[in-house]
């Protein structure tokens, strides 16, 4: 927590002071009471003493009075709160190697599930896509905020070969381009310019930014289309991050026919530079129960987002409340206010 007026603390001093004068004050009430009376007298005229109820509603008060000091100091905290708009590319490879079965029951039909379930636990106001390649990129589902229909196409994923991630993620670009574009169509439903650094709006004749992120899934080297780090030159200036998972074992292979097995390694190295390359965040998972957590992760970093908060208005309503309880209390008690 930050305090943004911290001069206001100042005015702790006088309530510090007041703390001790009430402590002055009773100690010389009772040493005036024994003074002018004997114990025996004091317990005929006093038998039930408050006790630690004569004290409270003082020192209820007195922590009402700090609590309104720290009001006063506005006082700032961080806060998680939730993007309101934003566009996610799942991009997923298809390509021969994910019918290996190091991870069960395959490698695609691990990570589909997986995918599926990251789909439908981002907010309902996501734009979503899903981009598939091998050889070539496809556009599986275009963005949009009907989750279930992508979680369904997601079912009709076909295997082919070869593997083109730097067309994944040209092809993924291409997609958020298309949905910026459409927001700014006339009728489209202009939305809010984005807040600038100080809390104030943007330029209202300059469209808003929404937060746009490509998640990209593969287990293998780019061997077909433009390179990686064309893709990933291409991402950065678009400002666009591209997470990567890089998914599998060392130890994957597949049957290629007759019998002959061929070994297909995930290419962690290739996936990492991408993702570092574009300010995203590189993944491993070898098995669908971490690939499970990888899309949790990524979810909870896409959705929300850290900023600012005042809480002094929260301050000064749990300070009031004080200052009525121990009125209330006094009252109750002692038929005046503390």
């Amino acid at each position: 927590m930050t305090l943004l007026s911290p001069w206001w603390l100042l005015a702790l001093i006088p309530i510090v002071a007041l703390v001790v004068g009430y402590v002055v004050a009773q100690r010389r009430r009772r040493r005036y009471a024994v003074r002018f009376a004997t114990l025996p007298m004091l317990a005929r005229v006093a038998p039930r003493s408050p006790g630690w109820r004569r004290h409270l509603p003082a020192g209820l008060l007195v922590a009402a009075l700090v609590a309104f000091t720290v009001a006063a100091a506005r006082p700032e905290v961080e806060l998680r709160v939730p993007h309101e708009r934003a566009t996610v590319i799942v991009a997923i490879d298809v390509s021969r190697s994910m019918e290996a079965t190091d991870v069960q029951p395959t490698r695609l039909d691990a990570a589909r599930d997986a995918a599926a379930s990251f789909i439908e636990d981002l907010p309902d106001t996501f734009q979503v896509g899903v981009v598939t390649f091998s050889g070539v990129a496809t556009v599986l589902a275009p963005p949009t905020t009907d989750h279930a229909d992508v979680v369904r196409r997601l079912q009709s994923l076909n295997l082919a070969n070869a593997t083109a991630i730097g067309e994944a993620v040209f092809t993924s670009l291409d997609q958020i381009a298309a949905v910026a574009r459409s927001s700014e169509e006339p009728g489209s439903g202009q939305p809010t310019p984005t807040p600038g650094p100080t809390g104030e709006p943007g330029d209202p004749d300059e469209p808003a930014q929404v937060p746009a992120r490509i998640v990209l899934l593969s287990d293998g080297t780019n061997t077909r289309g433009r390179e990686v780090p064309e893709a990933a030159d291409a991402a950065a200036a678009a400002e666009v991050p591209v997470s990567t998972i890089a998914y599998g074992t060392p130890n994957g292979v597949i049957d290629i026919g007759m019998g002959r097995l061929v070994a297909v390694p995930v290419d962690e190295m290739t996936l990492r530079q991408l993702a570092e390359a574009t300010g995203g965040q590189a993944y491993r998972a070898g098995s669908g129960q971490e690939l499970a957590s990888v899309y949790e992760d990524i979810g909870s970093s896409i959705g929300w987002r850290t900023e600012p908060r005042e809480v002094g208005g929260y301050v000064t309503g749990a300070a009031l409340l004080l200052a009525l309880v121990a009125a209330a209390l006094s009252l109750r008690w002692f038929a005046r206010l503390p």
